[in-house]
């Protein structure tokens, strides 16, 4: 034994171990001279440092799947004994931890019933357990279902979260709505939305299904009632009256009567409602006839249709069957980019007169939207105004979108409350170059990614994040720069005395801002060149139309300094002016940074409040200030500086 000991120790300060020999990392047979470093050996050396042999253990626990060796509790599931071992059970669930631990009567008991599962599912949970690998590829659809749910009540998260991305990736119409129903039941929303538009999506097929026939009636009601379900009406009905029969002995005149309500009468025929409903005898004559009066009396905005839903996908496009029907060039709207336009290709157009009723787009389907992008013809500073209405049938118009009083440029980003159209019209009013209206490109779509950065107030967009930016079509329209648009580019850190700032001279000129197109503002933020301890006067005004100002903050009789929140009541915004009255260092008003609405949170108010009370500071030196900078004799001060904006 003393022979072989030296080559098993490690000694790190001195003498190397007899493997470290072996590998050949440091030569001292001759004479203590060290040979040059092998750093293949070296590598070798670390790799033996760290073991790794996860992968025997994973194994050895795997043994030990229905194994009877060292087992302690025998799970019983509808008769069948597995064996098990409370261990590895406890460590991969909280819920067979606190079963088998948790000084409930199992946790003494040496067989233990679980009720909620069959033999099958249960067995390939049990060897998920012990292993951590599950083939989905061989297990039948309603056995995967069964192990979602078991997933769920014993706490396996991981394995839960793999069969629902597995499950939302294998939707078919036999397995939809039993999918529906568990996720509905273990409330995973991805997953019910993930069928929900699976059944919008293929609604004729999952209608004539059989499964169809196995809904409870809460969950064929919800169905029923979404707008988005496409499918002629008739077809709903039919389907419906299946679903009754095969029901029949299960549920009470109650529920049938709601289920029949979710169908929309008014939007069939009357050689419809008058042979196939009435013939049926579930329906009353007075439905019959209430159907039939709205049907003819009532605007068809006002009827409930259903639509195709295709969230984030442009249905304004050949591919998806949509055409112009009305428009100077017409094919240009649909297939065109947003660039490579000018007067003469790339654009849509018409002429502006009261006549003219514009471009009108049909859609390959009624479809559900809610978001209009619209590029306008940019190529200079013009701007537009126009509307855009809605119709299913051509004759009853909606305006969605009214822009006729506002001035708007370039990219149009419009939201709408969500609803079923197929015709749209979009009727230019205003070009402040000439009389004709060009549109460069359209998309529509129900747009679900960006929603939630946007409100709707009275139909103009309140947007969350800062629109006073370029990538949002906002431009400097006055004001002096030695960077263009440098007030708009995001950047609030990188200035300096010779750039990064927008100015204007005092007592002559302002700073203009033009927004891409009308927002509901309710609140601004501005940087005033900071560089130094100068302090600023302005006021800042709003238009929709560069004619009409109105005053939202007027900081004229106050000194402030760097950033600026500004707080107004909520109102249409187009044009920003910022007209500054003072600079207690020369005769140039600067700005560095602006973003409408402000980016900070409102309700803290920091900014606002720390610049309420170094106002309210200084105050009592306004007087003082403004006449020692008159006693200074300011206007001696370099004039070729202060024209160019200098600080």
């Amino acid at each position: 034994m003393t022979a072989y000991g030296p080559l098993f120790y490690t000694h790190r300060s001195g003498t190397m171990s007899g493997q470290h020999l072996a590998d050949g990392a440091v030569d001292t047979s001759n004479g203590g001279n060290h040979s040059p470093v092998d750093t293949k050996s070296i590598e070798k050396q670390h790799s033996y440092e760290q073991i790794d042999h996860a992968h025997f253990l994973a194994n050895d626990i795997g043994t030990l799947y229905l194994n009877d060796r060292f087992s302690d509790v025998v799970l019983v599931v509808n008769g069948e004994r597995f064996h098990a071992h409370r261990v590895v059970l406890a460590s991969r669930s909280d819920y067979f931890r606190a079963l088998l631990y948790g000084g409930l009567k199992e946790s003494h008991q040496s067989e233990v019933v679980i009720t909620e599962a069959s033999i099958n599912s249960f067995k390939k949970l049990l060897e998920y357990i012990y292993s951590g690998r599950m083939n989905l590829s061989i297990l039948k659809d309603e056995v995967i279902l069964e192990i979602f749910s078991l997933s769920n009540l014993f706490g396996f998260t991981n394995l839960e979260l793999s069969l629902c991305k597995y499950l939302r990736s294998n939707i078919n119409v036999y397995n939809v709505y039993s999918m529906f129903a568990a996720a509905h039941l273990y409330q995973h929303k991805e997953l019910v939305t993930e069928a929900l538009n699976f059944i919008d999506y293929h609604a004729l097929e999952v209608l004539q299904s059989e499964a169809f026939l196995s809904l409870s009636s809460e969950a064929l009601q919800e169905v029923l009632n979404r707008d988005s379900l496409y499918a002629y009406e008739l077809d709903i009905f039919r389907a419906v009256c299946r679903w009754i029969k095969a029901n029949q002995d299960d549920e009470d005149p109650e529920v049938k009567i709601k289920v029949l309500s979710a169908v929309r009468y008014p939007l069939m025929s009357l050689d419809e409602l008058l042979s196939v409903v009435r013939e049926s005898q579930l329906v009353s004559s007075d439905n019959i006839l209430d159907a039939i009066q709205l049907r003819n009396t009532l605007p068809s905005h006002k009827l409930k249709f259903r639509g195709q839903l295709k969230p984030n996908l442009n249905i304004a496009h050949p591919s998806q069957g949509a055409q112009v029907m009305q428009g100077e060039m017409h094919s240009a709207l649909l297939e065109s980019g947003s660039s490579g336009h000018d007067h003469e290709r790339g654009c849509t157009r018409h002429l502006i007169n009261e006549s003219n009723s514009g471009f009108m787009i049909k859609l390959g389907h009624p479809s559900i939207i809610n978001y209009i992008k619209m590029q306008l013809w940019d190529k200079d500073l013009r701007s537009y105004s126009y509307y855009i209405e809605v119709s299913m049938d051509q004759h009853d118009w909606v305006r969605a979108i009214d822009h006729s009083n506002y001035y708007c440029r370039s990219t149009q980003r419009l939201w709408i409350h969500p609803r079923v159209v197929q015709y749209i019209r979009i009727v230019g009013t205003n070009n402040t170059v000439n009389k004709c209206f060009h549109t460069v490109s359209m998309e529509i779509m129900y747009n679900s990614e960006e929603m939630h950065l946007v409100d709707i107030e009275k139909g103009l967009v309140v947007p969350k994040l800062n629109v006073a930016t370029m990538a949002m079509n906002a431009i400097v329209i006055d004001g002096v720069s030695r960077c263009p648009n440098s007030l708009l580019d995001g950047n609030s850190k990188d200035y300096d005395w010779d750039c990064g700032y927008t100015c204007h001279q005092l007592g002559s000129g302002c700073i203009v801002v033009q927004l891409g197109q009308p927002y509901m503002l309710s609140s601004m933020r501005m940087l005033l060149w900071d560089c130094d301890d100068r302090y600023y006067s302005y006021y800042v005004e709003v238009s929709v139309n560069r004619w009409d100002w109105e005053l939202i903050v007027d900081k004229s009789k106050e000194l402030v300094q760097s950033w600026q929140l500004l707080k107004f009541n909520s109102r249409p915004v187009v044009f920003i002016r910022i007209t500054g009255t003072f600079n207690s260092a020369n005769e140039v008003f600067h700005c560095v940074h602006l973003e409408a609405p402000a980016q900070v949170p409102l309700d803290l108010n920091t900014v606002e409040v720390e610049q309420e009370i170094s106002n309210l500071q200084v105050t009592k030196k306004i007087i003082d200030i403004k006449n020692d900078y008159r006693l200074n004799d300011i206007h001696t001060r370099d004039s070729s500086d202060d024209e160019s904006g200098h600080n």
